[in-house]
């Protein structure tokens, strides 16, 4: 079976979409935080690729489009900053404010955790730049000698757990000022966390959108200092 399907050249391209499309679903079926369309997509698609043998290189070259519009995607995310630019522009102090202190504090805890589990050089820098988008994540990952494929995974996984816990603990923690949720799921959750921000409130994606672009700037000036304290 697997060399049948790896002959098909938009097999890996229709499995992802139609995962997507069943995580969708779901979604709108059961409206749970646990049904997150992106979630259910990689659970369906692992599942799939070990079931018929696929190989990921197969699968990741047929999937290559889909990689390729990362990129625009994130560069789309500033429709909402522009409906909102009046109120990002008076609170822009509390908003780089918030960004600055949320990577600092996400690339402490990883070095600090490394540490602790007495993690390899390589693994520390994958693990690094898992809080901002995959295209920025792995050119850091890959230039520092990090394992690329672990940061995608990481990333993927951060961006899946911001988007699914991120609104809860803001109702946890009393939350409720639109701005400050913003920033958290962009700055801890990056364009996962976003569109997540985008279903609370215009204003929340808005700002978490600024965060991300902010968030992943402020990894990158930060990740040589990161990386010479291994």
């Amino acid at each position: 079976m697997a060399e049948f399907l790896q002959r098909l050249s938009l097999f890996p391209l229709v499995l992802t979409l139609g995962a997507f499309q069943v995580g969708l679903w779901c979604q709108k079926k059961w409206k749970h935080p646990l049904a997150n369309p992106i979630l259910i997509a990689l659970v369906l698609v692992v599942a799939v690729l070990g079931i018929t043998g696929v190989s990921v290189a197969h699968y990741q070259a047929g999937t290559s489009v889909i990689s390729w519009l990362l990129t625009p995607a994130t560069v789309c995310m500033a429709l909402p900053l522009y409906r909102q630019f009046q109120i990002l522009r008076k609170n822009l102090p509390a908003v780089l404010a918030g960004v600055a202190a949320g990577t600092v504090v996400g690339l402490g805890i990883i070095l600090l955790l490394c540490r602790v589990f007495s993690l390899d050089h390589a693994m520390t820098v994958a693990l690094l730049p898992k809080s901002i988008t995959t295209a920025m994540g792995i050119v850091l990952s890959e230039q520092a000698g990090g394992i690329v494929p672990l940061t995608t995974v990481a990333i993927l996984i951060t961006g899946i757990l911001g988007s699914l816990f991120g609104p809860m603990l803001c109702k946890l923690l009393r939350i409720t000022d639109p701005v400050a949720q913003g920033v958290a799921m962009g700055t801890a959750s990056h364009m996962i966390g976003t569109s997540k921000a985008l279903e609370m409130g215009q204003l929340q994606g808005a700002v978490s959108s600024l965060s991300l672009a902010v968030a992943g700037i402020l990894t990158a000036l930060l990740f040589p200092i990161a990386t010479m304290l291994l």
